[in-house]
């Protein structure tokens, strides 16, 4: 791996809130001529069900969390040039509109920043060892794994 590269990869699991535009301007570095965000935040509801969601507590297993994350930004680096990656999730209570993830990737060329902030996003979705429970009325209801995740990843795995 490119030594600056190495130096440009940021993984955090962390309870606090996050700064979309903060985060931006750390990816952008000299050779840089695209950058790609994704946002995850709380949905109001569950899709499956329809039911209301008053918030959503986010469980991870500290170290092996970011173990799964860094391998997952080790293969968007060898498929995709690629100047920096910042992932950053966050753990906790979250309230609905609580932004819950961050992933930035920073590129010479904007294919490479969308096709790595994809691929990065679809694999933290399936592989990296973060459990959700809903709430809802004084309920609480662990998330399920969900088949069109486990599809999504499909197409890269050609």
């Amino acid at each position: 791996m490119d030594h600056d590269l190495a130096k440009n990869i940021k993984i955090k699991i962390q309870i606090e809130d996050f700064d979309v535009s903060t985060e931006t301007k750390i990816l952008q570095y000299k050779k840089t001529g695209a950058i790609v965000n994704f946002i995850g935040v709380v949905r109001d509801h569950d899709e499956r069900t329809s039911q209301l969601i008053n918030s959503m507590t986010l469980e991870h297993y500290p170290g092996m969390t970011e173990l799964e994350i860094e391998k997952i930004v080790l293969k968007s680096i060898q498929k995709w040039e690629l100047t920096g990656v910042t992932v950053i999730h966050r753990i906790g209570k979250l309230l609905v509109s609580d932004q819950i993830v961050f992933v930035g990737v920073s590129s010479m060329h904007r294919q490479n920043a969308f096709d790595a902030c994809n691929f990065i996003m679809d694999w933290l979705k399936t592989q990296a060892p973060f459990w959700k429970v809903e709430e809802n009325d004084n309920q609480k209801k662990w998330v399920e794994f969900r088949q069109s995740d486990e599809d999504a990843i499909k197409k890269w795995k050609k």
